[in-house]
């Protein structure tokens, strides 16, 4: 406490301790004048050391308040003009008024009357926005601005050694990779040991070689598995170059007769290893669920990236997996009361035909089985088939609705879901969300969007179609069902619907499904019936082939007219004739739905990934076969917005 403000405070008790001195000495006058004179004497003798004191006090309080004043005030023109912070003031015009000294120093000229977007022009953007607080860069610097609207003040901190440090932190952070030689077992199968050696000799020196190029860390853990430790610099350069490490072990396994794929799992943006090693380990499922030969990174809150996928799926040779799903499913059916099938919205014959082979597994088992429809929501296609099944009086008493599924849906009623993995895609995503236990079957890649908690995912990428897989669980249930015509050729339909007529991603076991069905009964005369298009469809698919050009590289692309709407259906067969025409790579139809959104069918042959290109537009499929829909845009504005894609692809941003 400073001096004088001590001596006020002993002022006050030296005040009232004289008041009642006076006080005493007064009454005792009354009874001994004598001493009371002595007393007041006295007491005159105080008051002016009183006085004096108090005359003191004042003269230091006065030095005290004029030297803290001039204190105050200096130190205030020390900040204005030598402290290293920027200060600015401006009109509403957003011109310069007045800087201090440092904002001066910092560019060397005469600033007032300037705009302030002469030191950025993110600076005036943001203060037209009202922000309080934000970064801009000035000559290379990085600063802190605080704003104060109110005032038209700004004050500038240089913070670029703590953004350099930031930086610095985030290329240093750890990233962590898995990965895995996605068809190694098949290929190796049966292989002498000394060919076996020279494979994996390839595989490890590549993967050496360029771990040594990007400073990475890398182990192997096992014969088909190595782990990878980097940062996210070098994660950087790589996504730069497109991981050409998938195309190089490719290529030199290739000189040995057999193609090695990688499939790898990054997990990147966590410090916690734990967490990446989680990440990792989602992004090798997502990428080995997308049919493998590529890489998937994910952050914790990011979009997932992913590169390569330039082949298709290697069909494996052995059905151990179908064996001990088929058992595992037949576990889940005896554990449940019913079993409701649903497909995706708008379903498809191959939808409806795996719905079919499902029920049948359930039925096998010996519990009711129902298949989710919505009437009005059916993909004009499988109107044909739903004809049949009408007539077919069995079949169709085991058809209902989303509303009556909800009605008689029990926590121990058994979900699975055909021909899609994506909950947005379902027949009936609230329902969905009430199912404690959800299967799932499916053919297409993987995405992100995923059924969560699913208590069985089969999904095989290079599988014909869900069809082909639910043939294949039928085959290895340990009651055989009875299938009739009927049923058997739904499922064989979906076969040759997806795999048109056995020309695309068909494989071995495609032919092995379908000589089961037909040895149970398909009918391929039906088939033919079933798949029957009306003379006006025709039509209007060859009106709208007519209107298509070559686009860069061997893109055939159509446009349908913009007052005009098309079904799905049609916009896919559209794009697989254009795929029959000479010197098309890929074919690409765009078309308005009978919603008004507008949708876009994509084939190929292989060449070009076209799954890739719909993903960056937010659709999917597969490599070779692959679509989206799209609101809110024009046609003719998705058409720009396709092209944009495909020349981004062609580019290298193979990555979504």
């Amino acid at each position: 406490m400073p001096k004088f403000l001590l001596r006020k405070w002993h002022g006050y008790h030296v005040i009232a301790l004289f008041s009642v001195a006076v006080l005493f000495t007064g009454i005792l006058t009354y009874f001994q004048w004598q001493v009371g004179l002595i007393g007041f004497a006295s007491l005159g003798v105080v008051l002016f050391l009183i006085i004096r004191a108090r005359t003191h006090f004042e003269r230091d309080l006065s030095e005290y308040i004029s030297t803290l004043t001039y204190r105050v005030n200096k130190a205030g023109e020390e900040a204005v003009t030598k402290l290293p912070i920027g200060i600015l003031l401006y009109n509403e015009d957003r011109e310069i008024q007045w800087t201090n000294p440092y904002l001066a120093r910092l560019v060397e000229q005469e600033l007032v009357g300037e705009s302030i977007s002469f030191f950025s022009s993110h600076l005036k953007d943001e203060v037209d926005k009202d922000k309080k607080r934000f970064l801009v860069e000035i000559l290379d610097h990085n600063y802190r601005v605080f704003h104060e609207p109110n005032e038209r003040l700004l004050y500038f901190i240089n913070v670029t050694e703590e953004q350099e440090f930031k930086d610095l932190f985030e290329r240093e952070k750890t990233v962590l990779g898995l990965i895995y030689l996605d068809n190694y077992d098949e290929v190796t199968q049966g292989m002498d040991d000394q060919i076996r050696s020279k494979l994996l000799t390839h595989v490890t020196d590549s993967l050496n070689r360029w771990s040594k190029e990007h400073d990475i860390f890398i182990r192997r853990t096992a014969a088909d598995r190595f782990v990878a430790v980097f940062n996210e610099d070098s994660l950087k350069v790589l996504e730069e170059n497109r991981f050409t490490i998938l195309d190089e072990i490719r290529d030199n396994t290739a000189k040995e007769k057999v193609a090695v794929t990688l499939s790898v799992g990054i997990g990147s943006g966590e410090s916690s290893l734990r967490e990446l090693g989680s990440l990792a380990q989602s992004s090798l499922d997502l990428a080995l669920g997308r049919g493998g030969d590529q890489v998937a990174i994910k952050e914790k809150n990011g979009k997932g990236r992913f590169y390569g996928g330039k082949s298709n799926a290697m069909e494996k040779r052995t059905r151990v997996r179908a064996r001990v799903i088929s058992h595992a499913i037949r576990d889940f059916v005896l554990e449940s009361d019913k079993v409701f099938v649903m497909g995706h919205k708008n379903p498809d014959m191959d939808s409806v035909g795996a719905a079919i082979g499902m029920l049948k597994i359930a039925e096998a088992n010996g519990k009711d089985g129902f298949i989710i429809l919505n009437p009005n929501d059916v993909n004009q296609s499988v109107h044909k088939l739903l004809e049949e099944i009408e007539g077919h009086n069995d079949l169709w008493a085991q058809f209902i609705t989303p509303e009556e599924a909800r009605e008689e849906a029990t926590d121990d009623t058994l979900m699975v879901v055909v021909d899609t993995h994506k909950p947005s895609l379902v027949m009936d995503p609230k329902l969905l969300e009430r199912m404690d236990r959800t299967i799932v079957i499916d053919h297409h890649r993987r995405g992100e969007d995923f059924i969560d908690d699913a208590v069985l995912v089969y999904m095989e990428p290079y599988a014909s179609s869900t069809a082909e897989l639910i043939t294949e669980l039928l085959e290895y249930q340990p009651s055989q069902p009875d299938l009739d015509v009927l049923e058997s050729t739904a499922l064989l339909a979906g076969i040759i619907v997806d795999t048109k007529s056995f020309a695309i991603r068909t494989g071995s076991r495609t032919f092995d499904a379908a000589s089961y069905l037909r040895s149970r009964g398909a009918d391929t005369t039906l088939v033919q019936k079933l798949l029957k298009e009306d003379f006006d469809q025709y039509v209007r698919r060859s009106k709208l082939i007519e209107k298509a050009y070559i686009y860069s590289g061997g893109m055939a692309i159509a446009k349908g007219y913009s007052d005009e709407s098309y079904g799905q259906v049609l916009i896919a067969q559209a794009a697989d004739t254009l795929l029959t025409m000479n010197n098309v790579v890929a074919s690409f139809v765009i078309s308005k739905l009978d919603d008004g959104r507008v949708s876009i069918s994509a084939r190929s042959l292989g060449e070009v990934n076209v799954q890739v290109i719909m993903e960056m537009m937010d659709g999917g499929g597969h490599l070779t076969n692959a679509a989206t829909q799209i609101d809110d845009l024009l046609i003719d504005e998705v058409e720009e917005l396709l092209k944009e894609k495909i020349d981004e692809y062609f580019k290298g941003g193979q990555s979504s």
